[in-house]
């Protein structure tokens, strides 16, 4: 399948209408309704990029947190189910990764559900997130209650 050319928006402020419609196409990731709108207002204030197909349509979206002038954090990375495995997260990343580098920032982190945790489509995010580079630094058990975290690391060169 050919990748389509997609156009990546720096939103700062960020677009909190482009969060919740694209975490509302992926219940089975994003399906706890405070954690949503959790999402939803952190996009309000962290900077983000926004992933726009050639029809316009928002398909993806990416919030950092940046926690010092050397280390980010992906704090939220979400693409619409239809636009998965099209190199919308790859585009996306590769645009943040380009920013952070130019502003000096050396590593990029981010945590999602450990291995602990047999869910699907998680084991693919973890794929994901490896392809991508990243490596695997550690799962906590207590970070979030119920609920195995690993946290994951990628040099910025």
């Amino acid at each position: 399948m050919r990748k389509p050319r997609l156009r990546i928006e720096r939103r700062t402020p960020g677009d909190r209408d482009a969060v919740r419609t694209i975490l509302a196409d992926l219940p089975e990731w994003f399906g706890r309704p405070e954690a949503t709108e959790s999402y939803v207002a952190a996009a309000a204030t962290l900077p983000n990029h926004v992933a726009v197909s050639p029809a316009g349509e928002q398909v993806g979206v990416v919030l950092i947190e940046e926690r010092f002038p050397e280390t980010a954090e992906i704090h939220l990375m979400a693409v619409k189910r239809a636009w998965h495995r099209r190199g919308v997260g790859s585009a996306l990343l590769a645009e943040v990764e380009g920013d952070l580098v130019a502003r000096g920032t050396r590593m990029l982190t981010v945590k999602t559900l450990g291995e602990a945790h047999p869910d699907e489509g998680y084991r693919r995010t973890r794929l994901f997130y490896e392809a991508q580079g990243f490596f695997r630094l550690e799962e906590f058990t207590d970070l979030w209650p119920g609920t195995p975290c690993l946290f994951m690391a990628k040099l910025l060169l």
